[in-house]
């Protein structure tokens, strides 16, 4: 099979990337012509956006290079159970819209700093902000950088540099234009695209193997199986029902990054339908990108193999497995869809991190520094905030190749080590109102110090013994679920009768006949078809 790019390829890539700038032209300029350039447009899309835009937006700006590099590498190299964290964020989403989506629609708030401040102080609000901001600088915006770099390099033979520099450039230029109204409805559109490659790798992938029954009978039995024993290294099954949840919850229901995308809806109940539908596309994950690194992985063992992974430094290079699956198998015009679905992947995780971190710096960080700047200054500012965040992302990129692992468990070690003191506080904070914003600072507090030190000791284990190598050595998942059991005895400890609470913290806390359970029949349905969807999963790839 041919692995250069045909005109056929070149056509379809270039048809993709049309219709996105044609999207955030149209919303530029309609933006500019109907409301003057209003923050509330910008930063959360008026307001008004749709159900299926929604739940569209928060599975594209999901789907980033975590799953397009790093999912196909865990399955070709036998890390099956990765695919763990795509099926519980279903359940998650269920949590989001269920629990979360209320309180956060009713404070009317723009970020989730600032619906920290509501909750507890405005301490609490410049420590997420700037944990936030650090924490996709260092997960978000390098790994997928890194993801584009590689991409490029795999498809395109274009120097890795060059290929991370393209995909920041091009995706930062549609991103200014028009805000996440523009990073949504673009949302929409790459995920169609995502959908069409990623189901017609494997596909055809499946079929040049001769079908499922082929693949299962060439991998050994544990090879697709979703569970590990308690022991395990990477991914054991104790770590999967205990600690990944705990990094779900800080990711779908408390970081900006996905919440931006619910808080933009009509009311709460567009909002709900929206994670609801996101549930249902988290379901496709597994078969979209870990089975195809599966495939990959058959079809490179053999005399016969009919693709060759790279080496680098005498390893085989398994986060290469999608690129090279593409490039040396597919025909032509289906290698150009699988492409344009790859860098429409990278492009709306990129697009979804800018607008979220443009929000962060503006609304949090700006604003309460010039609470008097009108609406088209923020605009501006937004629109120029990127940069400086984009030079960090470049060069944390190195520093990745110190963290074990492929890049998907990279990105989760690194979200293992911030995650659980902020799911803590807002979980606990949400469902008991007598938390108070002493007890939180001191989880928060806590949990950083703690995570810090893990995240550095790892990174320079090779020198230690004792103890703190022992330490460096828990499992990132069980660290997780650890540091979280700590942040939520904190806040119990520290939450005494002595700090009042204030009687606006009704409409952001839980009680007795709260209106979080109060929906339509359909919804309910449709959400325990998700949970159905979830248990088959995990009895299927037992």
């Amino acid at each position: 099979m041919n692995s250069e790019l045909q005109v056929l390829d070149i056509g379809v890539i270039s048809l993709y990337f049309l219709a996105v700038f044609s999207i955030a032209l149209f919303f530029y300029f309609r933006r500019n012509k109907s409301n003057n350039g209003q923050s509330e447009d910008y930063f959360l899309g008026g307001k008004n956006l749709a159900w299926w835009a929604i739940g569209a937006s928060l599975f594209a700006s999901n789907i980033g290079s975590e799953h397009l590099i790093g999912l196909a590498g865990a399955g070709a190299k036998g890390d099956f159970p990765a695919a763990q964290f795509e099926i519980l964020a279903s359940l998650i989403l269920l949590l989001l819209g269920w629990v979360f989506v209320p309180f956060y629609m009713k404070s009317g708030v723009y970020t989730m700093p600032e619906f920290l401040e509501k909750r507890y102080n405005s301490w609490a609000r410049s420590y997420l902000t700037w944990v936030s901001i650090v924490a996709y600088v260092i997960t978000k915006i390098s790994v997928t950088i890194a993801a584009g770099g590689i991409v490029f390099t795999a498809l395109l033979g274009i120097d890795f540099w060059t290929g991370a520099i393209l995909i920041v450039l091009i995706t930062g230029v549609y991103t200014i234009l028009g805000g996440l109204k523009v990073v949504v409805y673009t949302d929409f559109l790459q995920m169609l695209v995502l959908l069409g490659g990623s189901i017609a790798i494997t596909l055809y992938g499946l079929g040049e193997l001769g079908g499922w029954g082929e693949l299962v009978s060439k991998t050994e039995s544990s090879y697709l199986s979703l569970w590990r024993s308690a022991d395990d290294t990477s991914f054991p099954w104790t770590g999967v029902l205990l600690g990944a949840p705990i990094l779900g919850v800080w990711y779908w229901c408390t970081d900006q990054f996905i919440v931006q995308r619910v808080l933009s809806a009509k009311n709460i109940d567009e909002g709900r339908k929206g994670t609801i539908f996101g549930a249902f596309l988290k379901l496709l994950p597994l078969f979209l990108f870990v089975i195809p690194g599966v495939i990959a992985f058959v079809l490179s063992n053999g005399p016969d193999a009919k693709i060759h992974f790279p080496m680098e430094n005498g390893v085989i290079n398994y986060d290469a497995a999608l690129p090279i699956l593409t490039m040396q198998l597919l025909p032509a015009g289906l290698k150009g869809l699988v492409i344009a679905g790859l860098l429409a992947a990278l492009m709306s995780s990129l697009s979804s991190v800018f607008n979220s971190c443009s929000t962060l710096i503006t609304m949090d960080l700006y604003k309460k520094w010039r609470p008097q700047t009108d609406d088209k200054a923020l605009v501006r500012f937004g629109q120029k905030s990127t940069a400086f965040l984009v030079l960090l992302g470049l060069a944390w990129i190195p520093l990745m190749n110190l963290i074990e692992g492929g890049l998907f468990q990279k990105l989760q070690s690194i979200q293992a080590y911030i995650s659980p003191p902020i799911a803590a506080v807002f979980l606990v904070g949400i469902f008991n109102k007598k938390i108070t914003s002493k007890a939180a600072k001191y989880a928060l507090l806590t949990g950083a110090f703690v995570g810090t030190a893990r995240l550095i000791l790892e990174l320079i284990k090779e020198n230690l013994s004792g103890f703190l190598y022992d330490f460096a050595q828990i499992n990132f998942l069980h660290f997780a679920f650890l540091l979280f059991l700590i942040c939520v005895a904190i806040l119990f400890l520290f939450s005494t009768k002595k700090e009042a609470v204030g009687k606006e913290l009704s409409e952001i806390t839980y009680s007795k006949g709260h209106f979080i359970w109060k929906e339509n029949f359909t919804n309910l349905i449709l959400s325990a078809l998700v949970i159905l969807g979830v248990i088959s999963l995990w009895i299927v790839f037992v």
